[in-house]
């Protein structure tokens, strides 16, 4: 009895020592952080949507218009391509690009599920190693993807600070 005792006391202080929480069953791990709830890994919208950590996204879903032709691109080309976002949640600019691409995919009635979202730490690395497959630097990084291969990447703003109209010229490419 005293050994098995020992044994789950050892368990659980070895358990609460970890440096990272990973979520039963999810590709992600929430990094401790002092300033912000950090998620590193493989998440999805509902993540951003339904925790109160993220409320930056509820709020900036509010403001602003989506792009129209970048709108009407992803209609005509939905089926040619997916789309890969490398994120921080704890970026500043992650939480204002997010919701407006978000927004964009609503409004063009683009399937979630032909998005890979990925969030990654401080330090640009993501649980599980996604964010290497991808070359990511900065964030947001949005990649257009076809059939399996990297077609164009807006980074961030992007180079003329409308990232929704950049998106879609590449889109518009296919």
């Amino acid at each position: 009895m005293r050994v098995l005792l020992l044994a789950f006391f050892s368990i659980s202080f070895f358990a609460s020592c970890s440096s990272s929480k990973l979520s039963a069953g999810k590709d992600y791990i929430i990094v401790p952080d002092d300033r912000a709830k950090i998620i590193s890994g493989k998440i999805n919208r509902s993540i951003l949507e339904n925790d109160t950590s993220f409320a930056w996204f509820k709020e900036n879903m509010k403001w602003g218009e989506a792009d129209a032709s970048a709108i009407e691109a992803i209609k005509k080309n939905a089926s040619k391509f997916s789309i890969v976002v490398v994120c921080g949640t704890w970026c500043h600019d992650s939480n204002n690009l997010l919701p407006k691409f978000y927004r964009l995919l609503d409004k063009a009635g683009y399937p979630e599920s032909k998005v890979l979202l990925i969030a990654v730490d401080r330090t640009k690395h993501a649980y599980k190693q996604y964010e290497k497959k991808y070359g990511i630097t900065n964030t947001p990084t949005f990649m257009v993807m076809q059939k399996g291969k990297e077609v164009g990447r807006v980074t961030e703003n992007g180079k003329t600070g409308y990232f929704e109209k950049e998106l879609g010229e590449i889109i518009a490419a296919l």
